[in-house]
């Protein structure tokens, strides 16, 4: 986001949802989960990027166990508030072929992102893939994956924060804000 003022707007006028406080216990949480369902599996991490990076960070301090790190990058939104076609920027680098590999992201809204991304892992061969996320989005709708983790339920409103973005700002905010309405991104 280029305009400083109208980010600044957009955080001045939000509900904060979940405080930092609450992410980082929320996320200790996640990490004790995980520790217990994955401490022999030596598996593959993978954030994606961009919105999976605060939560792939500090999640892995907290892990106990030995574990491979690699990243992918695919969207449905860019600079977007509403998710369109698939774009896949780039792939993981260490073979999945065989492994339990650990999907770090940020929000579980619609699910069309993650399943792809579940999809495409098995084609590769993984022997299983599990989803993490801070977020699961109420939103009601039926979806065709579910986190196997999930941090913290979030209302059916836009969240930014810890991760996620408001038109590209605020993805580094330790807290989760909802606008009260659909914000309208300005270049």
């Amino acid at each position: 986001m280029s305009n400083v003022q109208q980010a600044k707007e957009f955080l001045a006028s939000a509900d904060l949802i979940h405080s930092a406080d609450t992410v980082l216990d929320a996320v200790r949480r996640v990490a004790g989960e995980i520790s217990e369902q994955l401490c022999e599996a030596n598996p593959v991490l993978l954030c994606v990027m961009s919105g999976g990076v605060p939560f792939a960070g500090h999640l892995m301090t907290m892990l106990q166990f030995p574990l491979d790190f690699d990243y992918l990058h695919v969207t449905r939104y860019g600079q977007d508030t509403a998710g369109g076609a698939l774009s896949w920027r780039a792939a993981p680098w260490i073979p999945v072929k065989g492994r339990t590999v650990l999907v770090v992201d940020d929000i579980l809204d619609e699910g069309v992102t993650l399943a792809a991304v579940r999809d495409r892992l098995l084609q590769q061969g993984a022997a299983r893939v599990l989803m993490a996320v801070v977020a699961d989005k109420e939103n009601g709708k039926q979806k065709p994956i579910a986190a196997d983790f999930v941090a913290l339920k979030v209302p059916d409103r836009f969240v930014f924060g810890f991760g996620m973005d408001a038109c590209g700002a605020w993805r580094n905010l330790p807290a989760i804000y909802a606008m009260k309405e659909e914000p309208q991104c300005s270049a």
